[in-house]
């Protein structure tokens, strides 16, 4: 049942898939269009058998600086949002600098932050990723942490609970869901940040980087090749997400996948 359920559940993204990338391969070779405007599909997949294990490195660079910058606006929107929920004078004040956080185009911060470190220092890039994390992370731990029933707001009240035990039988658990629905955006978001900010200069050993070298040597190939590969490195992380929401969660997991 399980396996009629995931075949059921993955057959129609699959048979979308193949059309898609039949239906371009088609529609590039049928109109002759010019590679430098949108090269074939089975060009692109040339340029990864060739470089694929430039591409594997490049993603491990690419993929720890989102890992650690994802780790650490995670800790810290968990933490924020905790002080937030706790203390509502502070989170009326903090809320709103964050959604001006998350209004910041990661284009406009992340030359400014790789100007203020050394150009071979991975910290701006981090902590771009850690940015990018953490705002999603924040509103929605905020959220399950601030919605309390009133009928478990009462049952507490009616055995003298104390804040922490409201905190750890009712607060936290209302909140898991919330987490890893911000945990999810959040581990999409880390990857898109990570290699957007490997455009603007610091270390070339990224798959930003790789995409803006084979753009400037006209391999515009090689850098569709790079951008599937960043395609991959989020799709791995975000299915580490959704599987961690599953072995925490169980049943009461709501992603898609």
């Amino acid at each position: 049942m399980n396996l009629r359920r995931v075949g059921v559940t993955l057959l129609p993204p699959i048979v979308f898939g193949v059309l898609f990338v039949g239906g371009w391969q088609a529609f590039v070779r049928l109109e002759d269009v010019r590679t430098f405007v949108l090269p074939a599909p089975s060009d692109i997949w040339h340029s990864v058998t060739e470089a694929h294990s430039r591409i594997v490195t490049a993603a491990g660079h690419s993929g720890l600086n989102a890992l650690v910058g994802l780790l650490t606006g995670v800790i810290l929107g968990v933490a924020l949002a905790a002080l937030a929920a706790r203390l509502p004078i502070l989170g009326g004040a903090v809320t709103p600098v964050v959604a001006a956080l998350a209004a910041m185009p990661i284009v406009a911060l992340a030359p400014l932050l790789n100007n203020m470190y050394s150009p071979l220092s991975t910290l701006p890039r981090r902590e771009v990723v850690a940015l990018s994390a953490f705002v999603p992370v924040f509103f929605n731990v905020l959220r399950g942490l601030s919605q309390l029933a009133p009928v478990h707001r009462e049952l507490m009240q009616s055995y003298a609970a104390s804040q922490t035990a409201v905190l750890r039988v009712i607060r936290i658990p209302n909140a898991l869901p919330h987490f890893f629905t911000g945990l999810r955006i959040a581990s999409s978001l880390a990857v898109i940040a990570a290699v957007v900010s490997e455009y603007f200069g610091g270390l070339q050993d990224g798959l930003g980087s790789r995409i803006t070298s084979s753009v400037g040597a006209s391999d515009y190939p090689g850098a569709w090749a790079s951008v599937l590969g960043s395609v991959v490195l989020g799709l791995v992380f975000y299915i580490a997400a959704v599987l961690l929401e599953r072995l925490v969660l169980g049943s009461r997991a709501t992603s898609p996948v």
